[in-house]
């Protein structure tokens, strides 16, 4: 049986290069964003309990009013969305067959994950720039 190592050029062997020729950034940016959801999600986990679980609706109002809470919860929701994009992404490449099915659902999922990080942030936004003394 010849192993798929006599298949490729040495400079090929030499450099590493696999068939994708992305997947090592593939990978690093799957593990960077999952690092950054780690302080993150303990922030927004830390913030539900203390403020954002208030039954007054004011306080929430003046908790998203904070440029911190609003960079923050921007930064989570981009880590979260583009984590999930590239793990969803992986799980297409190895277990969809069929090339036009594939490419359908790589699209798919690309505009799915944006689409909805793109309603969250302005979401967000919309809670930040949100004047709480107008109905007063």
């Amino acid at each position: 049986m010849i192993s798929s190592s006599h298949l490729r050029s040495e400079l090929g062997k030499v450099k590493g290069l696999g068939a994708s020729r992305h997947a090592v950034g593939h990978w690093w940016l799957q593990r960077i964003t999952a690092l950054a959801l780690i302080p993150l999600s303990l922030w927004f986990m830390s913030s539900l309990i203390t403020a954002l679980l208030s039954s007054n609706v004011i306080h929430v109002a003046e908790w998203f009013a904070s440029p911190l809470h609003t960079i923050l919860m921007a930064m989570l929701i981009i880590a979260m969305f583009i984590h999930a994009k590239l793990g969803v992404q992986v799980v297409i490449e190895d277990y969809v067959h069929g090339p036009v099915k594939k490419y359908t659902l790589l699209l798919a999922n690309t505009f799915v994950c944006f689409g909805f990080a793109a309603i969250c942030i302005l979401a967000v936004l919309k809670l930040h720039f949100l004047d709480v003394g107008a109905g007063m």
